[in-house]
This record gives structure tokens, sequence and C-alpha cells, in this order.
């Protein structure tokens, strides 16, 4: 009875190993972009091997185990929410038990966004059509994609469900998930542990990459004579509560005889940086030929 026990102990622990922290080795499995993903993935603690040297980057995948690579992946928690009492994962799934080791991870992506049916079979392997589905609703909060016409040629797209339709184009579209040599995306195969990696590795690479908007702001110009030949350009922000503030001008750059433009940057206070409690109206002055009409265009940051 006590091989037994031990059987079953290890094989759990085998089983929690693969979704687990990582350890520092490098698995001997993987190779090429495959082994780029899952090594970045393992020293952020989202995947781990089967083994210390192996990964089994051909095997099957459950949609359990989906559901939490996601939640870790991304970074979901349930730490600014507040309950009336403790959310259990058969409140809204018929097929998770509350003492499942993945019942809090289905949990957490419930309240997150992620759609995920409710009639969903957790130890069932997840296919390309169903990941593409979960890895896409947390790749589009976290990316704030724009609303965009998809067209991609795909062969098989008739085979995909109409419902996953658009999670598949988009992450085509986005170059996270691929097709085969014939330019099929096999929508109801099973997805490997390598295709989740690098799907993952590229969705949190692609986010990671995305420059912040520049910050749309008022800028007013005002033009002085100085004399027949010269005008003085003000350009000027509204006031601030810090002399942290301030606006630069970064270029001029004559269209032609007539016309310029001004290039500008706006100067925010960093995070942590001292400055002066005073209002401010932060100023930049040019001084350009008489004759010539100003435009003015900020900087892309």
């Amino acid at each position: 009875m006590m091989k037994k026990k031990l059987a079953v102990v290890a094989a759990a622990s085998m089983l929690l190993s693969s979704l687990s922290f990582g350890t520092a080795f490098a698995f001997s499995d993987v190779d090429g972009s495959e082994a780029d993903a899952v090594n970045m993935l393992q020293k952020k603690g989202i995947v781990n091997g089967v083994d210390a040297e192996h990964f089994a980057p051909r095997g099957a995948i459950s949609y359990a185990a989906s559901v939490q690579l996601i939640v870790k992946a991304f970074g979901y928690n349930l730490d600014a929410m507040r309950f009336d009492h403790p959310p259990a994962a058969s409140e809204f799934f018929s097929h998770i038990r509350d003492d499942a080791w993945y019942a809090n991870a289905f949990v957490i992506a419930h309240y997150n966004g992620l759609d995920i049916p409710k009639d969903v079979n957790p130890n069932a392997s997840v296919t390309r059509e169903q990941f593409a589905d979960l890895l896409d609703s947390a790749f589009e909060q976290k990316a704030k994609l724009p609303l965009i016409n998809l067209h991609v040629d795909l062969k098989d797209e008739a085979n995909i469900t109409p419902a996953l339709q658009g999670s598949v184009l988009r992450l085509l579209h986005y170059k996270i998930a691929d097709t085969d040599k014939n330019g099929n995306f096999n929508p109801k195969r099973e997805l490997t542990r390598g295709e989740t990696a690098i799907w993952i590795y590229r969705a949190l690479n692609y986010i990671a990459n995305i420059k912040p908007p520049v910050q749309a702001e008022n800028v007013a110009v005002n033009v002085e004579k100085v004399n027949n030949d010269v005008n003085k350009v003000t350009l000027s922000r509204a006031q601030k509560p810090t002399a942290g503030y301030g606006i630069i001008v970064n270029s001029i750059t004559f269209k032609d005889a007539t016309h310029a433009v001004i290039q500008y940057t706006l100067k925010d206070p960093a995070q942590g940086e001292m400055s002066a409690e005073v209002l401010t109206v932060p100023t930049a002055v040019a001084y350009l030929p008489a004759q010539v009409e100003v435009e003015i265009e900020q900087a892309a940051n």
C-alpha cells in the first residue's frame, strides 16, 4: 500500500512540475526558436519540463494547463477585487471541481475576462483553435489592439469553428500563431507544448514592444513681431502644478521660403523627481523670419 501511495505522489509531482516555477537548466529536447521561447518562459516561472532535462515539446497540453499558463503569463490575479464570499470555480463551470489543482486558475481567468465555455472539459487536450481563442482574449486586452479588417490567406479557414475564427485570424495577422508549409492552420489538431510556448512568447514580446501613444495635449502658439524682419514664436502648455514640466523645441523645418514646421517635445517630471511646487506655464521660444507662417508638430515618443 505504501508503494502505491508513493507512486501516486510521484506522478502528481511530475504533473505539477510542468506548470510550476522553472529550474536553471536548459532542456535537451528543444532547439532554435522553440528553445528561445521555452527558456524565456522557464526563467519567468511560466513553464517547466516533464523532468530536469526534457520539455516534451511534441506532447499535448490539456485545457486546464492552458488556462493556468495564460493566467501566469499575463499576470492575472484577484488582488484588486473584493468578494462577499470566496469565489468557487463550480459557480461558473459545470465540470470543474473546487478542489482541482487548476480550479483557482479558472476563477482568476473568469474574473479577468477570459471567455471560457461553461461546459469546458478541463482534462481534454486543447486544440489549436481553442488555445488561439484563449490567448487572443488575453492578448487583445493587454495589447489594446485597434479594430482592423482582417484578411489572412488561409487554406483551411472553412474548418475553423465560426465563433473562434476572429481569434485565429487575429493571431495569424499579428504573427503570434502560424500555419503549416501548405498554408493550413489545422484548427482541430491538438496543440503541442512547444507551440503553446512559442505562441505565448510571441504574444508577450509583441506587447513588450508596443510604444506608448503620444500624449495629446493642447499647445498654444503666439507670434509677436520683434521687428520688420523677425517674429518671436512662443509655444506654451497649460498651467502645471510644478516646475518639472516643460516644452522643448526639437527642430524647425522649412517647407519652403514662407512655411516652417516647429517640432516639439513635452517634458513631464519623472517618477520621484523633485520639483519646485509652483504654478508654472511651460514655454519654448523660437525666432523666425517675419514672412514665415508656422505649423507645430509633436515629436513621436
